[in-house]
């Protein structure tokens, strides 16, 4: 048997927690947002887009960019990451 080359894929998920009792759904080529107030999801949509230009003006994609590569462009664009307190 032949074997199947698979294709790593990613996706951006945004999830905006707050709410004002509207659905917001947004999707695009390699991201899907959800929830939030409208101003919330239209900061996230900002963000995502911004992430992409991003990436196209690196000639990256996101599923071919590194996780460092990823954080830094993140970073650019005012996300950081989370980091838990330690108890």
């Amino acid at each position: 048997m032949a074997k199947l080359k698979t294709r790593r894929r990613a996706l951006l998920l945004g999830v905006g927690l707050d709410t004002d009792g509207h659905r917001r759904f947004t999707t695009g080529p390699n991201f899907a947002l959800v929830g939030g107030k409208a101003e919330t999801h239209a900061e996230m949509t900002e963000k995502v887009i911004k992430i992409n230009e991003k990436l196209t003006a690196r000639g990256k994609t996101l599923d071919t960019v590194s996780h460092e590569e990823f954080d830094d462009i993140a970073g650019e664009v005012g996300l950081r990451r989370h980091q838990p307190e330690k108890n």
